[in-house]
């Protein structure tokens, strides 16, 4: 048996953007046009801390640039057994819960395409479930072939809301951009609120550390893939907002349910709108894809280090965690019905709520893991300071993410980390 392929920049690229790029970019100019073009302050603020994360991931894998499991295994030598075993229990549940939310967003884009899905339960669970055990299937075939998806889909994802953007160039109108602030709030409250709703665009900077030891030359391919990923989503979604704002009139933008889809039929008529709809069926499919690797990475790294159990470390001829990825995809497919029940909808729209403390955490967590395993290192130089500074940004930008995200999410996200906590116990116990 070969030695498993291994993803290069563009693969571990395209992770980074495609996981980033969902299905909320699509939707989130219509959300800030209540609140006027003091957004783009909004974007901008989120966008610096995102930027200094990634920069943080950036260092932090060519300091470990074998470290699987990023963020994890971060954790694990800065912080040590405990903080890892937080990271990996929480970032888990908090993928396959984001992966049931992005298996029900892909099936409502598509039924732009297929309307039946709209009224047919069955068609849509039966849809939804393929998609999610095609991906999943496709994923135990190894780190390769799911990275020659990710990389078609992210290109199909970004093609259009490139097109639109830069395309709407030309028909921005300037008044739409009045009044600077419609909130009603002060200019400091809504800068503040439209920043807590931008950061969570930018979850996902972190997965190209994650598969570490299946890619080429991981020194410098995770952290150019980290921080151009970033750079090139951010700039994406700052001047998406900017144009989709100026090409349409704020009473629009704030009734629309596609704001990208409503501004390509503005200016080119009723075939961009299904232009702009197909991105977004791209968008959704190429985000499970993402998702559906890395809900497999960090349990197979943790059962390495045997802090989970052991078979969640079990690989195939492809060299794929395929245990622990279709372990997942048995809760992402459980999670995806429950959206279908009524009864049991209140408590899939409960499961996500907590899920989105936790995939926090490991940011927290890893911006203090850089200043300890920078100071450990002793390779000091004239530039630390300024890393360390920038770490620092970077840890007060997540705590004030976990703040922005709410006081119940916190609460229950806490609660849902302890709850991990036994198995804990007994993973140490059993290999003591």
């Amino acid at each position: 048996m070969g030695e498993p392929k291994k993803i290069s920049i563009w693969t571990s690229t395209s992770l980074v953007m495609g996981n980033m790029i969902a299905s909320a970019m699509f939707m989130l100019p219509a959300t800030l046009s209540s609140y006027g073009s003091i957004s783009f302050i909004g974007w901008l603020l989120s966008g610096f801390g995102a930027i200094c994360l990634a920069l943080v991931f950036s260092w932090l894998s060519q300091l470990m640039p074998l470290a699987n499991g990023g963020p994890y295994a971060y954790t694990r030598e800065g912080l040590g057994d405990f903080a890892a075993f937080l990271v990996a229990w929480g970032y888990w549940i908090s993928v396959w819960s984001t992966n049931a939310a992005i298996a029900v967003a892909f099936i409502s884009y598509l039924s732009v395409f297929i309307p039946a899905l709209e009224h047919n339960s069955l068609l849509a669970i039966g849809i939804g479930l393929s998609a999610i055990w095609l991906l999943t299937w496709i994923n135990t075939r190894g780190i390769r072939d799911a990275g020659i998806v990710q990389v078609i889909t992210t290109i199909l994802k970004i093609a259009p809301l490139a097109l639109v953007t830069i395309g709407g160039l030309f028909f921005i109108h300037a008044e739409n951009y009045l009044p600077f602030n419609s909130s009603g709030s002060s200019n400091l409250s809504a800068i503040t609120s439209t920043a807590t709703l931008t950061l969570f665009a930018f979850l996902g900077l972190e997965c190209a550390t994650i598969p570490s030891g299946q890619v080429e030359n991981p020194e410098k391919t995770i952290s150019r893939a980290t921080l151009y990923g970033t750079l090139a989503v951010t700039a994406l979604y700052i001047l998406g907002t900017v144009v989709i704002m100026g090409v349409l009139p704020p009473s629009v933008l704030k009734a629309s349910q596609a704001p990208f889809a409503d501004a390509a039929a503005s200016m080119w008529g009723d075939w961009a709108r299904y232009m702009v709809a197909g991105g977004a069926v791209m968008s959704t499919f190429g985000a499970l894809n993402g998702w559906i690797l890395m809900q497999g990475q960090i349990p197979a790294a943790a059962a390495g280090d045997k802090l989970f159990p052991s078979i969640f470390k079990r690989e195939n001829k492809f060299g794929s965690p395929f245990v622990s990825i279709l372990l997942s995809s048995v809760f992402v497919s459980a999670l995806m019905l429950m959206n279908f029940n009524h009864s049991l909808a209140n408590t899939y729209q409960f499961i996500i709520l907590l899920s989105t403390m936790t995939v926090l955490v490991p940011y927290l967590f890893s911006a203090v893991s850089y200043a300890i395993i920078a100071i450990k290192s002793k390779d000091l130089q004239w530039s630390s300071g300024i890393k360390l500074a920038i770490a620092m940004i970077a840890f007060v930008y997540s705590i004030w993410a976990l703040a922005g995200s709410g006081e119940e999410s916190v609460y229950w996200g806490f609660l849902l980390l302890m709850i991990g906590v036994p198995l804990y116990g007994w993973s140490k116990v059993k290999h003591r």
